[in-house]
This record gives C-alpha cells, sequence and structure tokens, in this order.
C-alpha cells in the first residue's frame, strides 16, 4: 500500500497565525443541542465555524500575495500545487543563517523542494519566531535558475523578517514558484523519491491559505 506522511500542523483555536496577526476563532455556529430543534428532535448536527486571517497554520503563498496582478488562489492548476515530485535539502539552522544549500539545477527543476532545519520542534513556542532561520538569496537564484515548482520550509518565513524589502518572496512568488511556510515532520520524509501535495482552497482574490500538506510514498 502506499504511504501518505502529514506533514501540515493542526490547526487550533487561538493558536497558528502569523506573529502580530490576530489567531483563529474555531467553534460552533450551533452545536450538536442547539441545532435539534430544526430537525424536530429527529437529529443533530455541529455546524461550525472558522473566523480567521489566512496566514495561519501551515499555508501557502500564492503570487498575488507580493503582487497585484499576480495568480491568486483561483487561479493555480491543481498539477502546481498537487502530485509534484519532491525533495528534501537538510540545513542546520544553528550554523547557517541565512540557509544556503547546494543541489545541482537537474535535482530542483520541476519539483517540490522541501527545506529540513528540525524548527518546527519550536512550533507553538515563542522561541519559534525568535531568530529564525530563513533562505539565502544565492539559495533562492538556484531555485529559479532550476526552474523549481515548489519551496516548502519548516519554519516560519522564507525571508529575513527584518527586510521589510521581502527579496526572496519578490524573487519566488515574481517567477511563479510557490511558498508554503510552516511545514512539519520532513524528518518522516526520505531525500527522494516521494510525491508533495498542497492544496488551498480556490479562493478568488485568495493570497494565501491553510493547506493539508502530505507526501505520498511508493509501495515498499
Amino acid at each position: 500500500m502506499k504511504r501518505f506522511i502529514e506533514l501540515s500542523h493542526i490547526l487550533q483555536d487561538g493558536a497558528g497565525a502569523y506573529p502580530g496577526l490576530p489567531q483563529p476563532i474555531i467553534g460552533p455556529y450551533l452545536d450538536h443541542e442547539g441545532s435539534r430543534s430544526r430537525y424536530d428532535g429527529k437529529a443533530e448536527f455541529y455546524l461550525g465555524q472558522i473566523q480567521t486571517v489566512t496566514n495561519v497554520g501551515t499555508y501557502i503563498d500564492s503570487p498575488f500575495h507580493r503582487f497585484r496582478d499576480g495568480q491568486d488562489l483561483s487561479s493555480i492548476a491543481l498539477d502546481r500545487v498537487a502530485g509534484l515530485p519532491g525533495i528534501v535539502l537538510t540545513a542546520d539552522p544553528g550554523t547557517m543563517r541565512p540557509l544556503s544549500l547546494s543541489a545541482k539545477k537537474t535535482e530542483l527543476a520541476g519539483r517540490a523542494v522541501l527545506v529540513k532545519t528540525g524548527w518546527d520542534r519550536l512550533w507553538g513556542k515563542d522561541e519559534y519566531a525568535k531568530d529564525a532561520p530563513f533562505l539565502g538569496i544565492d539559495f533562492v537564484r538556484l531555485l529559479v535558475d532550476a526552474g523549481a515548482r515548489l519551496v516548502g520550509v519548516d519554519f516560519l518565513n522564507v525571508d529575513d523578517t527584518s527586510d521589510p524589502a521581502r527579496p526572496v518572496h519578490t524573487r519566488l512568488l515574481k517567477e511563479g514558484t510557490l511558498i508554503v511556510e510552516n511545514l512539519t515532520n520532513l524528518s518522516a520524509l526520505p531525500p527522494d523519491g516521494f510525491l508533495f501535495s498542497a492544496v488551498p482552497l480556490m479562493v478568488a482574490g485568495g493570497a494565501s491559505f491553510p493547506v493539508r500538506a502530505y507526501a505520498e510514498l511508493p509501495d515498499r
């Protein structure tokens, strides 16, 4: 049987929004008991609601996130976010910041390139947003020149958040290279030989949105 590996953080009430943004509110519009009158007491249903910013949990950035005339989430074809051949590159955030990774262009072309640092172990703690790793511009040039289709990281932001110019987002999204931030569990993946998916809702005017990211591994 094929194996599926979860790579997303669980979206929870009151937690997971990008620092400085309001936390999500997740709960009932009607709970089971409150819904019974709608069905003459013969059935009950939980009707939930979520109020949230879209940069929350594990999420994807579309070109529209950075550029007014860029593609929004409703314009991104499924083959750009589902079933992509993946590769994992490993970096140590304690010794390389910004992260400088090397790979052959042929290894990155047409792929979802996932950067594993282990920073996801700090998810939910204040330390997660402090001195977090980010991608070096030389590595970003390599990704663009190689034709990587998507870049995913297991930390807060592909950019140095102290730099308001956001050069990494700017370069990647200008080229149409999608970005997934706040991945987790990349240590469960092999370096190669898997398919990666991170599918958002088709939101007209959507810039970023949470995804359920996962990897599909072939039969053993």
